[in-house]
């Protein structure tokens, strides 16, 4: 089944051996990578919106190294659980959560601003509609999606709904209250806990909160996972320098990750 629209007439899209067309005829080329940009170029604010090819190598060395996999597996084992038909991954990044999530349905669709990350990401999977695109005008048709997916990524409230059937689901994944605490203690002066549960309340006018967990990790780091730790992050650009090459000096760093995972019905 198709779940794309074209982002200027807001039509179905329909693949035609490599190109995406809608019926007024726009049509959007997928690129030798396995991927389709659908930002166009009155949606954006900046030449190359989203994150850093840097961070994009970064968190892709970082990820690979397994440190983050039991949230994976957890995310993975609650999609199992939905038995959903597709997905819409809001913020897919390089990949790692969704191509773990496309084994789980007949449709998957990955979608980030940044186009290096769809890059890196669109050679890990060649199953996943992988669609270079913003939360602002999310890519896929009106009441299309099963569940919509969002980990460590924006929340697209009004687009959420747009797209979600009726009675579909949201995953947010967010930290939970302490989690990289050590680190973030070693980077900045004050630190403040996170506060997961501002998302229920941003969305409890739409969506009811259907279940919660927290899942923690210990991770004993070495200098370059982590480096490429604080590289993935939105510290990596807060931090002073000073700060951040006292702590890239440890050899070996010990670290708790602890991730907030909700699952939301739409009213």
């Amino acid at each position: 089944m198709n779940l794309l629209m074209c982002p200027v007439c807001r039509e179905a899209l329909k693949l035609t051996e490599r190109t995406w067309r809608c019926e007024n005829n726009h049509s959007y080329d997928v690129a030798k990578q396995g991927y389709v940009n659908l930002h166009v170029v009155q949606h954006k604010h900046s030449k190359n919106p989203g994150d850093t090819p840097e961070s994009v190598q970064a968190r892709r060395a970082f990820l690979s190294a397994g440190h983050y996999a039991p949230l994976q597996q957890t995310v993975v084992a609650l999609i199992q659980k939905l038995r959903v038909e597709n997905l819409l991954d809001i913020g897919c990044g390089e990949g790692y959560y969704t191509n773990a999530m496309q084994a789980e349905v007949l449709q998957c669709v990955g979608v980030d601003i940044a186009k290096n990350a769809v890059q890196v990401a669109a050679k890990l999977n060649k199953e996943v509609t992988w669609v270079v695109g913003t939360g602002a005008t999310l890519p896929v048709l009106d009441h299309s999606i099963d569940l919509c997916t969002s980990l460590f990524s924006p929340i697209p409230q009004e687009e959420i709904l747009r797209v979600l059937k009726p009675e579909g689901h949201l995953m947010v994944v967010t930290p939970a209250p302490e989690h990289l605490y050590a680190m973030r203690a070693a980077l900045f002066e004050e630190v403040k806990l996170h506060e997961p549960h501002k998302f229920v309340e941003q969305l409890a006018n739409d969506f009811e909160l259907e279940s919660e967990q927290v899942v923690q990790a210990k991770m004993s780091l070495s200098q370059q996972d982590l480096k490429n730790l604080i590289a993935m992050t939105p510290y990596a650009y807060k931090v002073k320098a000073e700060r951040r090459e006292a702590l890239e000096k440890n050899e070996q760093f010990e670290l708790q990750a602890q991730y907030q995972i909700y699952l939301f019905k739409k009213k």
